[in-house]
């Protein structure tokens, strides 16, 4: 599936207007705890920072696969939910 982030893209560093915290689970909040934990806000930045057009994603889930630190180390990530209960509202949802 394609995200609304693709058409946010296209003006260059594009700075959050605001942040609120995620409340209950969703594909969405798993995947920003996916970026966050690689260290980036969301799929914008990683992009933007990245220089990709695409984000490797489990086709059965669309959760996100692999990503690359600012390090160039790899984050590798399971088909299924890795975001606990405990740790959902750690993730940051940002504005644009």
């Amino acid at each position: 599936k394609k995200s609304e982030v693709s058409e946010v893209m296209t003006k260059a560093d594009i700075k959050p207007k605001s942040m609120h915290r995620a409340k209950i689970w969703s594909d969405d909040v798993e995947n920003l705890y996916r970026f966050q934990q690689a260290g980036y806000r969301d799929e914008v930045e990683y992009k933007q920072v990245k220089q990709v057009d695409e984000v490797e994603c489990w086709p059965e889930t669309g959760f996100i696969k692999k990503l690359q630190r600012r390090d160039n180390t790899f984050y590798y990530y399971n088909r299924q939910r890795e975001c606990e209960d405990k740790d959902v509202c750690k993730v940051k949802i940002y504005v644009y």
